[in-house]
Formats: structure tokens, C-alpha cells, sequence
């Protein structure tokens, strides 16, 4: 099943591909839906476009998004609206890389969404999970296989390790910064 159009990722994929209009995307159906963790703690709204019934959700098989149960949607940043202070709220996960913030609610553990922050030359949004959204059926929406582990191979099988990675990482840096400012005995 081939990218919208309208998908953050598309010409990312489809670099030959023209541009839309303005006009055209004005055209084009999107829809508000609620969203949050199992607890309530955060909540936040994501505007689609097109809406979900029509939208190709992207089911990745790279580690991170097998171990959180992602079920994923593209929306640009400013089509997530967080209610109150929940964006604040969130904790947040990062492995391998770095690149990207897993968010997550500290209470209850629902995986959230991806941050793509630091991936603003390719795309500034979120990968939202629509595991999230309020009163939808997962089993009447479209779908997307991805290939995360073909784009993006780990640097190494990190499976149950990532922990130790950084501890280590954590030590040594400590451990550097005790040389560099020995402090009084």
C-alpha cells in the first residue's frame, strides 16, 4: 500500500513526486481525534489528514517499535494539541542513537508516540501511536508494513541490553568528569 499523498513521510520516499497545492491540500478531509495514555495522565488531540478510515497506518518491524506496540500515524507538529500540561508530563525513552525521544506516561507505561524533534530536515512531527486514540477499531483501519530494520539496521542486536549500554556510558562519563574536577577530599 503506497504513502498518501498528504503523509509527512511521502516524498521522503517519493522524491520525483510533485508538490501539492495549497489549494489542494485545503481541499482535503482531516478529522480531530482524542487521544491519551490507559490512566488519563496525558492527554493530547491529533488532527489527521486524511482521516483515519483512509489513512495508511504504519506497522513497523525495527526493535523499538515491536517492543512498544506501536501502531503508527505521521502528523505534523502542529497538528498535536496537548491538554494542560501533559506534554510535560511525559517521560521519555531514548536508545541506539538518541535521535529520537520515545515518549511515554511515567504512571501507567503507554507507549505514546516518537518525537521527531531532532529530525527536522526530514520531518517535524510526532509518530503517534493510534493504539491512543480514544474509541477507535484497530481492526477496521488500513495498514502499512514497514521495514524499520531495512532503513535503519541497529548498530547492534540490542535486545534487553540498552540498559547496560548506558550505564556504562553513564559511568564513564562520570568517572571523566571526577578527572577533570577532582573534587576536595
Amino acid at each position: 500500500m503506497p504513502l498518501h499523498p498528504t503523509h509527512p513521510l511521502y516524498k521522503l520516499f517519493n522524491p520525483d513526486a510533485p508538490e501539492m497545492s495549497e489549494e489542494e491540500k485545503a481541499k482535503l478531509e482531516s478529522a480531530t481525534y482524542e487521544c491519551g495514555c490507559h490512566c488519563g495522565y496525558i492527554k493530547y488531540a491529533v488532527t489527521l489528514t486524511p482521516p483515519l478510515p483512509e489513512y495508511e497506518v504504519l506497522h513497523c518491524n525495527c526493535s523499538m517499535c515491536r517492543s512498544a506496540g506501536y501502531l503508527l500515524v505521521y502528523p505534523e507538529r502542529k497538528n498535536v494539541k496537548w491538554h494542560g500540561d501533559s506534554q510535560s508530563r511525559c517521560a521519555v525513552y531514548r536508545f541506539n542513537t538518541k535521535q529520537k525521544d520515545q515518549l511515554f506516561c511515567p504512571n501507567c507505561g503507554t507507549s505514546l508516540m516518537i518525537d521527531f524533534k531532532n529530525w527536522g530536515r526530514v520531518f517535524d512531527g510526532y509518530g503517534v501511536s493510534v493504539r491512543t486514540f480514544y474509541g477507535i477499531d484497530l481492526d477496521s483501519l488500513k495498514y502499512e508494513k514497514g521495514r524499520g530494520l531495512e532503513y535503519a539496521p541497529p548498530a547492534k542486536d540490542l535486545s534487553g541490553t540498552q540498559w547496560e549500554i548506558d550505564e556504562k556510558e553513564r559511568l564513564e562519563k562520570e568517572q571523566a568528569e571526577k578527572g577533570a574536577h577532582p573534587t576536595p577530599a
